[in-house]
């Protein structure tokens, strides 16, 4: 299991879910930051520190969001991320972002 960054978080960051995730998997697009579904330790840290209530537990997140389970884990998978470190701060910023939210429209 692990929490999913949704909609609410495009082209919003906030970053205080960074500083408060304590194994350091959550990494910073350009428009939305994603969750390292494999490195999450499932500790809800994230979640009551985000300003635009856009983390959520897979298990429990809204119906009208329920790809962003699916695109946090293809952006993990993309060939451009392969070779990203296990923790986001030795990343730094990415200058990418999952092929769908380059189609969300702009806040």
């Amino acid at each position: 299991m692990a929490y999913v960054i949704a909609e609410p978080c495009v082209d919003v960051h906030d970053r205080g879910c960074v500083d408060e995730c304590p194994v350091d998997c959550i990494f910073d697009g350009v428009r939305k930051s994603y969750i390292r579904p494999d490195a999450c330790v499932d500790c809800g840290a994230c979640e009551p520190v985000c300003p635009v209530t856009a983390i959520f537990h897979e298990e429990q997140l809204p119906p009208e969001w329920d790809t962003y389970r699916r695109i946090e884990r293809e952006f993990f998978e993309m060939a451009e991320t392969g070779g990203l470190p296990e923790r986001a701060c030795d990343a730094g910023p990415l200058d990418l972002d999952h092929p769908e939210i380059a189609r969300v429209p702009a806040a």
